[in-house]
């Protein structure tokens, strides 16, 4: 079953009166409304996944692809018990892990966005994402030759506060001059969410990001070979 406009309403009102016992009486609303069709496209969406990387973890599970209803508060000022946004992510591993990047899928009450990259990259995996790009790096080519070919999604990110590549090509500036790295598109388009062609869609979309991501699982890999190259600490 695909969302509804009740999935979006369970949502909002679940976060705002932020009661465990008021989730735990409309627990049937929750699988029925939310969970079971975050499972659905999990399902419709792991083919093309698997396209792009076999090595994908495709679990229709809370804690495998699907985040949970419910906030880890420990390190957040913000202490509501449940959010009002639900994702699914595909990645290698762990879903919460921050090694490799992963594709994703939002929704929440303002509408739903999907891409690609990292929630938050270390500063050793960006120095060698530039350090390909500069070096001229084959799939840091492709990736960039993929991006300026697509109009599905904008490259996101933190930029530094000073400009540290200025004598760089401009198509490279984009990438080098982030902190972070992530590629995203959003949409309000409720007939579209709310329909069975949603996943079609993601799946077509996607695929224009298949390049961009084995460039960042390409970085993830150099830079995971370096590690394990360090001499240990006696």
């Amino acid at each position: 079953m695909p969302f509804t406009e009740q999935t979006l309403q369970f949502l909002t009102e679940n976060r705002l009166r932020d009661s465990k016992e008021w989730f735990n009486e409309h627990k049937e609303d929750y699988r029925r409304l939310v969970l079971e069709p975050m499972q659905e496209l999990v399902g419709k969406l792991t083919p093309t996944m698997l396209d792009i990387d076999p090595q994908f973890t495709t679990e229709p599970k809370v804690d495998k692809t699907i985040c949970r209803i419910w906030r880890d508060t420990r390190y957040s000022k913000d202490k509501s018990r449940y959010r009002e946004n639900m994702w699914l992510i595909f990645k290698r591993g762990k879903m919460h892990g921050t090694q490799v990047p992963g594709l994703y899928f939002e929704i929440s009450p303002s509408g739903f966005c999907y891409g690609g990259g990292f929630y938050s990259p270390s500063t050793d995996y960006m120095n060698t994402l530039r350090k390909l790009i500069l070096e001229g790096d084959a799939v840091a080519k492709k990736a960039m030759k993929a991006y300026k070919e697509q109009s599905v999604f904008t490259l996101e990110g933190e930029k530094f506060k000073r400009p540290r590549y200025p004598n760089a090509p401009e198509e490279q500036r984009r990438w080098l001059e982030l902190r972070g790295i992530h590629f995203e598109a959003e949409s309000r388009d409720a007939g579209l969410l709310f329909s069975d062609a949603l996943a079609d869609k993601l799946c077509e979309d996607f695929r224009h990001l298949a390049p961009i991501y084995q460039f960042l699982l390409h970085t993830s890999q150099i830079l995971h070979e370096k590690e394990l190259q360090r001499p240990a600490l006696l």
